[in-house]
């Protein structure tokens, strides 16, 4: 009888358990189904275009061709980058967009920033007041700031000329300044939300520490060189980062206010990029000098990080 009650108990453990290994492989196939479109997505938006690219830029391809014109050429189209002066002339515009734009803009950022968080009255209305050319229309800013540069009745001409100067830049129409026009116009637009990024690094430092200094007879110089500027170190590595990536990847402004001129003057990387691929079609050339992109935001990038851990370390 106990030998009968032992196989019986066994059966029903076996059964439970049987049972919950059933469920649990419902559950898991029930999980997997709804990340599926997830995956999918990814697979498809992100992992195949990269994949192709990377094929196409050992490629040939004209894009009105269709797929089968597709001719590879191993290492051409990277060869030819270094020998393409309007490659070359991009790469260089960007460099220079990119040193003048990110540190000029993150300095003047921390500065109005920290005027805001300590000596300004209505600190809501001026984060709203600098917020907003960041999230308004391109369009919009890119008319308003045409406007602004108009070589004879713009006002920035006019306020020169009112100074004495007889012969003021063309701005968007001068090769000499088309980049500089947009550097100005980029400073601009994005330093409201750098100035919000750094206004939430500053609520988090202790008023406690700035008061122990006034104690201690720190000046306002001191406190902001050995409190302020420290304890914001990865506030600033965070912008640093982002606004250098996204410096690289500059196209809208170039696209709206010069298409690139003249003369290439305001040409970039990406806008480079575009014609290659949708205006002259050369798809495999296009993908070749995508890749060159990422393997310059990669490396500095990685520079960054670099750079930010031993600072850390020590």
């Amino acid at each position: 009888m106990t030998m009968e009650t032992n196989k019986l108990s066994n059966r029903t453990a076996g059964a439970a358990a049987k049972s919950k290994w059933n469920n649990s492989k419902k559950e898991a196939l029930v999980g997997w189904l709804f990340l599926a479109p997830e995956f999918v997505g990814i697979v498809l938006l992100y992992v195949f275009p990269v994949v192709f690219s990377l094929y196409l830029s050992f490629s040939e391809w004209n894009l009105v061709g269709g797929i089968s014109s597709i001719k590879f050429v191993g290492l051409d189209n990277f060869a030819k980058l270094f020998d393409d002066e309007k490659v070359l002339m991009a790469l260089k515009n960007n460099l220079i967009y990119t040193v003048l734009t990110v540190p000029v803009g993150m300095l003047l950022a921390l500065i109005l920033a920290v005027l805001i968080h300590s000596r300004v009255y209505g600190k809501s209305y001026f984060k709203v007041a600098f917020f907003i050319p960041y999230i308004s229309s391109l369009v919009a800013l890119g008319a308003v700031w045409s406007a602004l540069y108009h070589p004879s009745k713009g006002p920035i001409n006019q306020f020169l000329i009112s100074l004495g100067i007889t012969d003021p830049p063309k701005w968007l129409a001068d090769s000499n300044y088309s980049l500089l026009s947009i550097i100005i116009i980029a400073i601009w637009a994005g330093i409201g939300y750098q100035i919000v990024i750094y206004l939430a690094g500053l609520t988090n430092i202790p008023e406690e520490m700035y008061e122990a200094a006034s104690i201690d007879g720190a000046s306002p110089w001191h406190k902001f060189t050995k409190i302020t500027l420290p304890l914001l170190g990865p506030t600033t590595s965070f912008l640093f980062i982002t606004l250098l990536m996204s410096s690289f990847k500059v196209f809208d402004l170039v696209a709206f206010m010069t298409g690139g001129g003249p003369n290439d003057s305001s040409t970039v990387i990406v806008f480079r990029i575009y014609e290659e691929g949708f205006r002259n079609f050369k798809m495999g050339y296009a993908s070749a000098i995508s890749w060159l992109l990422f393997a310059i935001v990669g490396l500095a990038t990685l520079a960054t990080w670099q750079l930010q851990k031993r600072k850390v370390h020590y």
